[in-house]
């Protein structure tokens, strides 16, 4: 591990995190009023997490663990650890169902919106997208980790997985932004919490670098990577998808959510 990478490192991780910003910017293109837009964006999201989930967070998990215990014993605790995720964020989402998260914007919505958008409960899509972000943002850390060491042993692949991360970023960002700017209307505030997800990255390879280097592994890592699949699948199942059928036809959902994992696959095509 050559420590005189150090700064490119973090430049790397840095840019990979804050790469939401670009899915939240584009988010805003839509009117709030275009619920049809709200659902496949939703459905979007959804697809981008679940596919994610499935397809490469699980099974990084996978691999680290088995890799550590062997096949059979590392497959259990990829499975527990998946498990242990989905139990986690239902606790959390209950925690903040009982706290009753405010909406500060709800009488100038009220004002803005015709009388379809006022129907809807702007309070629930609020908290998907503050949920959305915890889980993106517990995703991204792990993430830091594995982009600001590869950098500091070797530049070149650390460029490599920093832009995959960067492009696979875009769509997070969006998963973030879409509820929180359609629920209070404020740009700035979807925007924010889009970029505080994204941060999580360079400060999770920060943390790694400085406290956890002597005791991080296979482990910690895999059981990371598979319990944040399980807080990704539940969030979706339970919120995104949910949500976007609320918001407008069962179709238009369906076809945001393949359009959500095509894209998602094309990212992680793209870096092979």
């Amino acid at each position: 591990m050559d420590e005189s990478n150090i700064y490119l490192a973090l430049g790397l991780t840095v840019f990979a995190g804050l790469s939401t910003g670009i899915g939240s910017a584009l988010a805003f293109f839509t009117k709030r009023t275009n619920t049809k837009a709200l659902s496949i964006a939703l459905g979007f999201s959804a697809g981008v997490m679940i596919y994610v989930s499935f397809v490469e967070i699980f099974f990084k998990g996978h691999s680290l663990l088995t890799k550590a215990y062997g096949v059979k014993l590392g497959s259990i605790y990829n499975t527990l650890s998946f498990f242990v995720g989905i139990f986690l964020i239902a606790i959390i989402d209950k925690v903040i169902h009982k706290i009753g998260i405010e909406n500060p914007h709800e009488d100038m919505m009220i004002e803005d919106m015709d009388d379809l958008v006022k129907k809807q409960d702007y309070t629930k899509l609020y908290k998907t997208g503050l949920v959305t972000a915890s889980a993106i943002a517990i995703h991204n850390f792990p993430e830091g980790l594995a982009t600001f060491f590869s950098a500091l042993q070797d530049p070149a692949t650390g460029i490599v997985i920093a832009v995959a991360i960067a492009i696979h970023n875009i769509p997070e960002g969006i998963a973030v932004s879409v509820p929180i700017y359609y629920a209070t209307g404020d740009r700035k505030k979807a925007f924010y919490y889009s970029m505080l997800s994204g941060l999580s990255e360079p400060i999770g390879g920060l943390i790694g670098y400085f406290f956890l280097s002597q005791f991080i592994g296979d482990t910690l890592v895999g059981c990371i990577f598979s319990g944040v699949a399980g807080i990704m699948i539940f969030i979706s199942l339970d919120q995104l998808l949910p949500a976007a059928r609320e918001y407008g036809e069962h179709h238009l959902s369906i076809y945001g959510l393949i359009l959500g994992m095509a894209t998602m696959a094309v990212s992680l095509l793209l870096f092979l």
